[in-house]
């Protein structure tokens, strides 16, 4: 599957759905209600414009803009040199200004900006501009790279139109949609379309996701758009599409409003992470196969294949291979269906699985806590002539697992930030790889890795663990 985030520039496809399925009396039937079909030339003809006119204030462009800096020629430092090369001349390149273009939706009168992760991903300024030509600058509030999430705090604004989130658990195949936003930056439009299908997961786009999908034209710049219901509430943020050229051809995807809740409730707070409920325990997906086995008609739900002393999962009485079928009666065909079922639950509460053991089922009952901080994380910043130079570790604990999306059992030290342009980062390490081994001793704390750093040597082999794979490799000292 070609999935691409909606920004950039590329080739439009397929428009969104004729206008003339417009259905719908006014005022919008409330959620609940059943749906119909039209049955007059009236209800045929009704216009959106109504509804668009309400909501399209709240959805804003997001602009993201970072200085790369460039190495400086040490001419440059001579008077004489800049007098007549200038401060960009003598054969060095200019600081070069990296920018992204994207969609943003109001969700608090405050000034409270929804918007995709990736939009303002290393961007150090961001800017918003409303539909009548306002521009605002924002603060990033809380990035949240593993739903693709972000929350902005307008400065010096107050009282503005914002939209309110929908209950996204109430959304129904066949629903129309409106997805509002920014494509191909050419300004703020407005498509329409149905949802497709819902409990979208295996998108490549964060974990702990199911994503409602869309035939409503979705196009770069889209990013962080809302997708509203016909009461003008948002269901989703549009984060990505399928395609192979570039444009929409009809199937896009938004993350549910229940996530978004989540994210927004933990800026609201002052969080600079998402809070979720810990389950401490580590799935696997049910093949067809294991189902067979089990007598199972369909591989639907998660295998337990591992499980954290003393964490809510254990404690609750799950066991290995124990197959997870449904989160509070609700069912989940994969652990991203699960992960995201349970990370939309509420702290401090209680849920209940449903569990297929030995044949039969039983239900267990869950606390829904954080992750602990079991110890600090100390983070590390490494230096000198090492293929680690310019990497951050840090202490691992089930907090910082759950924060960086890994295994909370892994064994090493983590690696938290990774220096622009550093030797780490041209090696490849990447963030959330956790460092187990040095020349085959195992590292257990960022200090240790410090203080075995230290030691010179002709060669360094490497052991990290990415991804549920452990790789050792060897790089010269």
């Amino acid at each position: 599957m070609n999935v691409r985030f909606a920004r950039g520039r590329g080739k439009s496809a397929a428009g969104a759905l004729a206008v003339t399925l417009m259905i719908g009396l006014c005022p919008w039937p409330a959620f609940g209600q059943a749906r119909q079909v039209p049955e007059t030339r009236q209800q045929v003809t009704l216009s959106f414009a109504p509804l668009v006119q309400n909501s399209a204030a709240a959805v804003v462009n997001v602009y993201g803009a970072r200085v790369e800096k460039r190495p400086q020629n040490p001419f440059m430092d001579d008077p004489f040199f800049r007098r007549f090369f200038g401060d960009g001349g003598f054969g060095v390149p200019k600081d070069r200004v990296q920018r992204s273009l994207g969609s943003g939706v109001v969700v608090d009168a405050s000034g409270l900006v929804v918007t995709n992760n990736h939009v303002i991903e290393g961007m150090s300024e961001v800017k918003v501009a409303f539909a009548d030509k306002r521009e605002v600058e924002a603060t990033i509030l809380l990035r949240d790279p593993r739903t693709d999430l972000a929350v902005l705090k307008l400065k010096a604004v107050k009282d503005l139109a914002a939209i309110e989130l929908a209950d996204s658990d109430q959304v129904l195949v066949g629903d129309i949609v409106l997805a509002i936003g920014n494509p191909f930056g050419v300004g703020q439009t407005v498509t329409q379309g149905i949802v497709s299908a819902l409990a979208r997961t295996q998108i490549g786009v964060g974990d702990a996701q199911s994503f409602i999908q869309t035939d409503a034209a979705i196009n770069p710049g889209n990013s962080g758009g809302a997708l509203i219901d016909m009461q003008g509430r948002v269901v989703g943020i549009n984060t990505a599409i399928f395609s192979r050229s570039g444009g929409s051809v009809g199937i896009g995807f938004a993350i549910p409003s229940a996530m978004v809740r989540v994210v927004l409730e933990s800026a609201k707070a002052g969080a600079t992470t998402v809070r979720r409920p810990w389950f401490g325990a580590r799935l696997q997906v049910l093949t067809a196969d294991v189902a067979d086995g089990l007598g199972l008609d369909r591989p639907a739900g998660s295998v337990v294949a591992s499980l954290v002393e003393k964490g809510p999962a254990a404690e609750a009485g799950l066991q290995r291979s124990d197959v997870i079928q449904a989160v509070d009666g609700i069912m989940v065909d994969d652990p991203e269906a699960f992960g995201y079922r349970f990370a939309t639950r509420p702290l401090g509460g209680m849920t209940s699985l449903t569990v297929l053991r030995s044949g039969r089922k039983v239900v267990l009952p869950v606390k829904l806590i954080p992750a602990p901080e079991t110890r600090p994380r100390d983070p590390v910043a490494l230096a000198g002539r090492s293929p680690l130079a310019g990497l951050t570790v840090m202490n691992l604990s089930p907090a910082l697992a759950e924060e960086l999306a890994i295994d909370a059992a892994t064994d090493g030290v983590v690696i938290g930030e990774i220096e622009e342009g550093s030797t780490a980062a041209r090696i490849g390490f990447q963030k959330g790889d956790v460092l187990q081994a040095l020349n085959g001793e195992r590292m257990a704390t960022s200090r240790e890795v410090e203080t075995a750093l230290k030691e010179r040597r002709r060669a360094w082999e490497v052991t990290i663990s990415r991804g549920g794979q452990t790789v050792t490799s060897v790089f010269p000292g």
